[in-house]
């Protein structure tokens, strides 16, 4: 049987390609695949060490209420600011928005969104809620530049505090935000200034909110892409997109959307970029930028400009993808390079194989793992710094719940099928061990301890380990054997 997988950038596109193994007879009644990848996850020869970094002050959630566990802080990601002054900012779903540096300045508290009058709440799901990420303008640091003084935030805000660009009317749960943040002195460690909403969106559940928002830091200045601002949002929540957000095109849930923060013509708080592929559609959102992803809380970009996407799955399948101006990546009717039960008339439930042909051009992961191996794939950096020469070219990304550190190469030719993942091995306090067993603390969602594994990244490239469980950034360095 043929099938017509398409990809893009170095992994190539794909098309043609015989999956005899995933493809299902036309007409033929399919069967539910109970174990759809059988290949394993090994540990690889690669070995990496992590030291201590900084630890962020103890947090609380502001409500007990619903699923929730005790993470001592909920740090969910470390950027670079990008004004060449070497200071990272990191950032706790639970409000606090620190400053630290490269050379491991013990963090003080920039921002602080409990305190601002920003609607901010995260107490409807404290584990996916809250202040979600931030991003600095590509002109932080320079005067006289529209960007000059600018960042922005993501953060959960309760639904009678604002007026949504999309979905007032199915927010019963909460909205996603994102906020513009004018500093009065971009060199100050602590906040002062104003702010002002640019985007807000109605969330109908408390999970698959909006996620990572970020600026390609490889686009030039003078480019189509630079000072565009991507944000990336879940289907809206629950469990198996029960509104069809993902195959919709007229709402930017299931979305990786792309925006002008500096456009806004007084009726909408941004612009939209004219190159955006559905600019223009009476049928689309033109926010959208790619669409069709479940739950894709991180992305990132690679210095030749690809975009790598951790797409959380449902039942069964992770996926990473590379992301593609207008591409389908197929949820609710694709799960990794599998069916989903809605696509063969199932209903929600196990994957099932392909069709032989697609009804229309989805664009499947270059790699993907199933629920034997990790329950949700976080985010990840293709690793360019230079501490490390054997992780060159390696996109290192986590599954995050079991804090599996994992890994493709990134510089593979293109494949036919999804590339292979290894597990890199940590050397952590001396010796060889797993994320968990220093960092884990009690799950909610299962048995065992979780570690809930974040990536973070430095200017010059150097990944860090970020762990909600005990509130520490390691940076990972050179083992020593």
């Amino acid at each position: 049987m043929k099938h017509s997988l398409h990809s893009q950038g170095r992994f190539g596109v794909v098309t043609s390609l015989v999956l005899l193994h995933l493809v299902s007879d036309a007409g033929a009644q399919p069967n539910r695949l109970e174990d759809p990848i059988l290949e394993t996850i090994q540990k690889g020869s690669l070995i990496v060490a992590t030291e201590n970094f900084v630890r962020v002050p103890p947090t609380s959630d502001s409500s007990e209420g619903g699923q929730t566990n005790p993470a001592y802080a909920r740090l969910q990601y470390l950027v670079p600011l990008g004004d060449g002054s070497g200071r990272l900012a990191l950032n706790d779903l639970r409000g606090p928005l620190y400053l630290t540096n490269e050379q491991g300045k013990e963090p003080t508290v920039f921002l602080d969104l409990r305190s601002q009058d920003v609607g901010f709440d995260d107490s409807m799901f404290p584990n996916e809620t809250g202040l979600v990420s931030v991003a600095f303008h590509p002109q932080f640091g320079q005067t006289g530049t529209p960007g000059f003084g600018k960042f922005y935030t993501a953060y959960s805000a309760d639904s009678n505090t604002g007026t949504a660009d999309y979905l007032e009317d199915d927010a019963g749960s909460h909205e996603s935000v994102i906020r513009e943040w004018m500093v009065a002195d971009p060199s100050a460690d602590v906040f002062s200034g104003t702010s002002r909403e640019i985007f807000r969106i109605g969330q109908f559940a408390p999970n698959h909110n909006i996620g990572t928002i970020a600026f390609n830091p490889h686009a030039e200045s003078g480019s189509a892409d630079y000072g565009m601002l991507y944000a990336c949002l879940g289907d809206g929540g629950a469990a198996h997109d029960p509104r069809d957000y993902g195959q919709s095109l007229s709402v930017p849930q299931a979305a990786i959307i792309r925006i002008d923060p500096l456009g806004g013509n007084g009726s909408k708080g941004y612009g939209i970029p004219s190159d955006n592929p559905f600019a223009g559609r009476a049928d689309a959102a033109p926010e959208i930028w790619a669409y069709g992803l479940r739950h894709p809380q991180h992305f990132s970009w690679d210095t030749d400009g690809r975009m790598f996407i951790g797409d959380i799955g449902q039942n069964q399948v992770e996926e990473v993808n590379i992301g593609r101006a207008g591409a389908n990546y197929g949820w609710r009717l694709r799960e990794g390079t599998f069916a989903s039960g809605y696509a063969v008339g199932r209903g929600p439930g196990p994957v099932y194989p392909l069709p032989s042909a697609d009804d229309r051009e989805f664009v499947y992961p270059v790699a993907q793992y199933d629920h034997d191996e990790g329950n949700a794939v976080g985010g990840g950096f293709v690793y360019r710094g230079l501490a490390i020469p054997e992780l060159q070219g390696k996109y290192v990304f986590a599954d995050f719940p079991r804090g599996r550190l994992l890994s493709i190469d990134a510089d593979a030719p293109a494949a036919e099928n999804p590339v292979e993942i290894t597990e890199i091995r940590l050397m952590i306090e001396g010796r060889e061990q797993d994320l968990v067993d220093v960092a884990g603390f009690p799950n909610t969602y299962g048995p065992g301890n979780r570690v809930d594994l974040r990536i973070g990244i430095d200017s010059a490239g150097e990944l860090y380990l970020l762990t909600k469980g005990d509130g520490w950034v390691r940076k990972v360095v050179p083992a020593r054997q």
